[in-house]
C-alpha cells in the first residue's frame, strides 16, 4: 500500500543534538531504498537534511516509529558498536490475534530469511534470534503486547509472535487476522453497498521507545507517540473490544 508523505525528515523528528536526529518513522516509508528504488525513503530525507546523515538501525516498511540517525562518523560507529554488542534497549508495541497473558515470555528461536522477503524458523540453518515479550492490556479477542527483541533479526517480532500463536494484526504473511470494527461492536450497521474496511490497512507493529549510551557516556532514551492509525485501532479495542 503505498502512502503519501511530505518528504522533510523535519516532519518526524521527536530529538535532535549534536551527534544523532531520533525520529518518529511513518508507517509506508522505507528506511533504506526498496526493491525499485523509486520510493523515496528516510536515508534521501536523512541526508537532503543533514549531508552526513547515516541511519543507524532499520524497520520495517510498514512498521512506524522511533529510528535513530547519526550526524557525523564518530558518532555512527559509537552506535553501530552498541547494536552489535547488544547494549541498545529496543521496545515495540504490537496488537496481536487473541487474548494473551504474557509475562517476559522469552521466545529463542533461530530466523532463516527466505528469497521471497519474509523468514522460517530453522533450527539447521537459521541465525540465533531472542525476543521478550510482556502483556500490556488484553482486550476482548486480542492483546497489546511490548516486545524487546535481544537480537535484531528481519521479521524477528513478528515471527516470533507466530510462534506464541500471537501473531500480529493484519500480518497474513505470518497468519494475523485483520481486525474489523464489526468484531468488536455490537449492532454495527454497514451502509448499504459498501465494503467495510479493517481498523488498520498495515502490520500492528510500532517502534516504541529506545535507550542508548550517548556519546558522552550519559544514558539516553527517548519515545515514539503511536501514529494515528495505531492509537485509532488501540482506542477501538478500549472501547468495544
Amino acid at each position: 500500500m503505498s502512502t503519501k508523505h511530505k518528504e522533510d525528515i523535519r516532519d518526524y523528528i521527536i530529538h535532535e543534538d549534536a551527534d544523532y536526529i531520533l525520529i518518529n518513522k511513518p508507517s509506508g516509508v522505507p528506511t533504506l531504498d526498496d526493491r525499485d528504488g523509486t520510493q523515496v525513503n528516510i536515508k534521501q530525507l536523512a541526508k537532503a537534511y543533514h549531508a552526513d546523515a547515516q541511519v543507524c538501525h532499520r524497520l520495517d516498511k510498514e512498521t512506524s516509529g522511533i529510528l535513530c540517525i547519526a550526524k557525523h562518523p564518530e558518532a555512527y560507529r559509537h552506535m553501530a558498536i552498541q547494536f552489535e554488542d547488544r547494549q541498545v534497549k529496543k521496545i515495540y508495541h504490537a496488537v496481536v490475534n487473541g487474548c494473551h497473558e504474557f509475562k517476559s515470555e522469552e521466545v529463542y528461536l533461530p530466523i532463516l530469511a527466505m528469497k521471497n522477503g519474509t523468514v522460517r524458523i530453522d533450527r539447521a540453518e537459521g541465525k540465533e534470534a531472542l525476543t521478550l515479550f510482556s502483556t500490556v492490556q488484553i482486550f476482548q479477542k486480542h492483546t497489546l503486547v511490548e516486545c524487546f527483541p535481544v537480537t535484531g533479526r528481519m521479521h524477528q517480532i513478528r515471527i516470533h509472535l507466530s510462534c506464541l500463536k500471537a501473531p500480529i494484526v493484519c500480518d497474513p504473511s505470518y497468519g494475523g487476522a485483520y481486525i474489523y470494527l464489526s468484531d468488536l461492536k455490537k449492532r454495527f450497521n454497514l451502509k448499504k453497498e459498501t465494503e467495510e474496511q479493517p481498523l488498520i490497512k498495515r502490520v500492528a507493529l510500532h517502534a516504541y521507545a529506545l535507550q542508548f549510551t550517548g556519546l558522552n557516556g550519559k544514558l539516553q532514551a527517548y519515545k515514539a507517540e503511536y501514529h494515528k492509525d495505531f492509537a485509532v485501532l488501540e482506542k477501538q479495542l478500549e472501547n468495544y473490544g
